[in-house]
């Protein structure tokens, strides 16, 4: 179940951060509407990952539709990989 405040409970922020765990962020409402959501800095920097990581593999499809696919066989040679 989430875990839902509103965002006045920040002046007692010691207790709001206490709520706070990897994967279970902590949401703020003002005035009964969603506003914020406050997380782990781990978990912060795993998403903020993942949107980088999501966003070079569209650019690198996007690439590949434009300009075509590249063989295995070609990106093992200019790798230097040798053939199994």
């Amino acid at each position: 179940m989430p875990n839902i405040k509103p965002v006045s409970d920040l002046r007692n922020y010691n207790e709001v951060l206490r709520d706070i765990t990897v994967g279970e962020p902590v949401f703020l409402t003002k005035n009964g509407r969603g506003r914020y959501a406050i997380v782990d800095m781990d978990e912060y920097e795993k998403t903020r990952a993942v949107l980088r990581l999501m966003s070079e593999l569209a650019k690198g499809e996007a690439s590949a539709k434009e300009k075509g696919w590249t063989d295995i066989a070609d990106v093992e040679k200019l790798l230097g990989v040798a053939n199994g």
